[in-house]
């Protein structure tokens, strides 16, 4: 694995490296050594996937608060996604920066985002799939948002959104967020 800084400390794009015979390709897309050798998180308690229909899916963008913040390993395993991290945590250098990637089984990169980083995608064709690998546990009352088209974060989206639910349309801006 290539692990490659995105400008979002602790933020960084995963590239598998390949093993390529005659059969077609192995490339290890998670190690537990490695993202650790990096300083970085690797306690996966659980992997999850969404199946987006539509192409203009919007979801995100979600994080969650201490003491249940998540850290996630995000790739498209079919379709395409345009994938974006926003910083949002208060102390850092990057505090709403945003980085975002184009994500796809072609390529097969991953993101690795950082507790504090808020995470969502844009599917760029029918019949998406993202698999998360998250270290840390879902806790519903710790789960928080902002709004993708949040102005004081600015995220240039590829394309129209044609679906998103409410939860994610009406998540507080940030500048009209306390604290």
């Amino acid at each position: 694995m290539i692990l490659e800084p995105t400008g979002i400390p602790g933020a960084f794009r995963i590239r598998p490296q390949r093993f390529e015979d005659q059969r077609g390709f192995f490339a290890r897309t998670w190690s537990r050594e490695e993202l650790a050798g990096h300083g970085l998180r690797a306690d996966l308690d659980h992997v999850g996937v969404s199946w987006n229909r539509r192409r203009g899916t919007l979801r995100g963008m979600h994080f969650q608060v201490a003491p249940c913040e998540e850290v996630k390993v995000v790739s498209c395993l079919r379709g395409a996604v345009h994938d974006v991290l926003v910083d949002l945590r208060p102390d850092s250098p990057a505090l709403h920066r945003w980085f975002a990637a184009r994500l796809d089984p072609v390529g097969m990169d991953a993101l690795y985002v950082p507790a504090g980083v808020a995470h969502g995608f844009l599917t760029l064709e029918d019949d998406s799939l993202v698999q998360y690998a998250i270290c840390g546990r879902y806790s519903p009352e710790h789960a928080r948002g902002i709004r993708y088209d949040d102005p004081v974060v600015g995220i240039p989206w590829p394309g129209s959104v044609e679906t998103v639910v409410e939860r994610d349309r009406t998540w507080p801006l940030l500048e009209r967020r306390a604290g």
